[in-house]
């Protein structure tokens, strides 16, 4: 098949990280202790999450990101390829730790995480130039802030030029350089990062923000949340719906579509433990 040919596919240019998740009763406040049932590892990185809930959505996935050599880094991409997702240009970075989330959950599966970005901080203009290499009109550049944001932003412009969509997720939220906010289609948020985007004066061509367990918005309109069976952890539902959002718009959908594949995804995701399905790692 020629690239004339082929369906449309979604570059995740992103982070990968190994989630160690500690379960606990309730969140520690500032400065207590509190006792972890059990401690797991597990895939995650905004970039590998969202990634995998493009794949689930049906689309054709590329990633695009860096590990360290080491057995965390071997495990996650091992996952991420199982999962449907085409690891093949990801680097592979020797003398440099794989990333590293910490995730405390509650009982009721509220969340706190502190990531340690190790490998993550590497990626560059070598993974820029190659996820360029993958896009052109029709196909989908998911972005988030996880990665430095020198490549983010150069790699948001370069696909706009190409005929690409941008999507960007900003989270975690940090300071926007108003040229990429202008380009992404849209720009997604939670309820809390809208704040900040809004205290930044940058206005966005389109803006989509998620409301938990009330729905979402895409440029002011709003869209029913999709009910969840249970709520079992939060961690990776915001990423679970911007996977699947991005996966919708590679196939043709229109906003409607979207938003709906991606409201399904983002309730589908609090169900289950971890940012991903079935993502336990060995170690």
């Amino acid at each position: 098949m020629s690239d004339l040919d082929r369906a449309p596919r979604v570059v995740v240019l992103g982070s990968i990280n190994v989630d160690v998740v500690a379960r606990v009763d309730r969140l520690p406040r500032p400065g207590e202790t509190v006792t972890a049932g059990e401690v797991q590892r597990r895939a995650g990185g905004k970039g590998a999450n969202q990634a995998v809930a493009a794949a689930e959505g049906g689309a054709e996935v590329v990633f695009v990101g860096c590990v360290g050599d080491d057995a965390s880094g071997r495990a996650s991409l091992a996952h991420l390829a199982a999962r449907g997702v085409d690891v093949t240009h990801v680097r592979v970075i020797e003398g440099v730790p794989t990333g590293q989330a910490l995730v405390t959950v509650a009982a009721d599966g509220e969340n706190q995480v502190v990531v340690v970005p190790g490998a993550n901080a590497e990626v560059g203009g070598a993974e820029v130039a190659t996820a360029l290499s993958f896009l052109g009109p029709g196909d989908v550049l998911l972005l988030q802030l996880e990665v430095p944001i020198d490549a983010v932003t150069v790699s948001a412009d370069r696909a706009a030029t190409a005929g690409a969509r941008v999507v960007l997720n900003a989270a975690p939220f940090r300071d926007l350089p108003g040229g990429l906010v202008a380009v992404a289609d849209p720009v997604i948020v939670n309820e809390h990062e809208a704040l900040a985007l809004a205290d930044s004066a940058l206005v966005p061509g389109s803006l989509l923000v998620t409301f938990g367990a009330n729905g979402a918005a895409w440029d002011g309109v709003h869209h029913p949340a999709v009910a969840a069976e249970e709520v079992v952890d939060t961690t990776g539902a915001g990423d679970a719906f911007c996977g699947a959002l991005a996966a919708a718009l590679a196939a043709g959908g229109d906003r409607e579509a979207a938003v709906s594949a991606a409201l399904a995804a983002g309730a589908a995701a609090v169900a289950h433990d971890g940012a991903q399905r079935d993502a336990l790692l060995s170690g």
